[in-house]
């Protein structure tokens, strides 16, 4: 039988990105349809995701709303045992932090700087967004000092979903003026991501 996946977003969506991303690390071909505001408003979508956000995924019968939701979901139906989502307690609740951040510092810190200087006023105002920047990439260079990998455990230091849901804000703070040169494990860790097989950018117009 053959599987229809598709993945609705927007180019610029660090949130898409991180989804688009590990499909291609999974190696899972998908069709892509562009949901900019106007799309999202329509009821069709709105039958997709009540709230209007991206992305959504589909795949047959599923559909899925918010990305890390989506990034566990991948790993367990199409990459369960890899590596990508730890089955052990300690492994899983270690992606599980990142996660969070990804979806708390990192989200109101460099993406909202993001937005807030190329698209539109996220509502967070920009010495918060800075500050949080700052608190999630000193995090994440104490972290990168102890291993290659932000959830790894160092007895087997390899890529996550952690890594996936982190990338994309992070690579591209500088478009919201949060520097990178003070954080060169950071630096290097985003140069680890962009060697993995399969790999794709985000784009940047």
């Amino acid at each position: 039988m053959t599987q229809t996946r598709i993945l609705h977003g927007t180019r610029l969506s660090g949130h898409t990105h991180r989804v688009q991303l590990f499909l291609h690390l999974l190696d899972l071909p998908y069709a892509y349809a562009d949901s900019p505001a106007a799309v999202r408003a329509t009821p069709a979508f709105r039958a997709l995701n009540p709230v209007g956000q991206i992305p959504v995924l589909q795949e047959d019968d599923v559909v899925l709303a918010d990305s890390n939701a989506i990034l566990v979901y991948l790993a367990k139906r199409h990459a369960a045992g890899s590596g990508w989502l730890p089955e052990d307690p300690v492994g899983a609740a270690r992606v599980q932090r990142w996660l969070s951040v990804a979806a708390g510092e990192i989200a109101y810190g460099p993406a909202a700087a993001r937005g807030n200087a190329r698209f539109y006023d996220t509502g967070v105002p920009p010495a918060l967004s800075h500050a949080l920047a700052a608190r999630a990439l000193g995090l994440m260079e104490r972290e990168l000092a102890q291993r290659d990998w932000l959830a790894a455990e160092v007895a087997n230091d390899r890529p996550t979903i952690a890594d996936v849901a982190c990338y994309a804000y992070v690579a591209h703070a500088p478009e919201g003026g949060i520097a990178l040169e003070g954080y060169p494990r950071v630096q290097a860790w985003i140069a680890r991501m962009q060697a993995l097989p399969g790999f794709v950018p985000m784009a940047r117009e």
